[in-house]
């Protein structure tokens, strides 16, 4: 099992989701108004000055789902690396 930890602009919600439905995922959890910046997107602090927040989404799937998810993503940024989206793949050693 793998855990897929997929931190993004808001801005692109529906697009990340998309990727969840095109790979097959249907339980995560989602975080909104979540604080960040990223080295190509710059600061998404939900302030005056830096009005744009991000979101984080946590996936727990099989190793081939969470493979593919993460490609999914990959190429999500190839179209949205300015507005912020990254993803981190990391193992998972029991599930209750």
């Amino acid at each position: 099992m793998k855990l897929v930890l997929i931190a993004y602009n808001e801005a692109i919600d529906d697009e990340v989701m998309e990727q969840l439905d095109a790979v097959g995922i249907e339980g995560y959890t989602k975080w909104t108004e979540v604080l960040g910046k990223g080295q190509a997107s710059g600061p998404h602090l939900l302030s005056h000055v830096w009005p744009k927040g991000n979101s984080a989404l946590v996936v727990v799937a099989e190793d081939a789902s969470a493979e593919k998810l993460l490609e999914a993503i990959r190429s999500l940024r190839q179209t949205a690396a300015k507005e912020g989206v990254k993803a981190f793949l990391l193992p998972v050693e029991q599930v209750t």
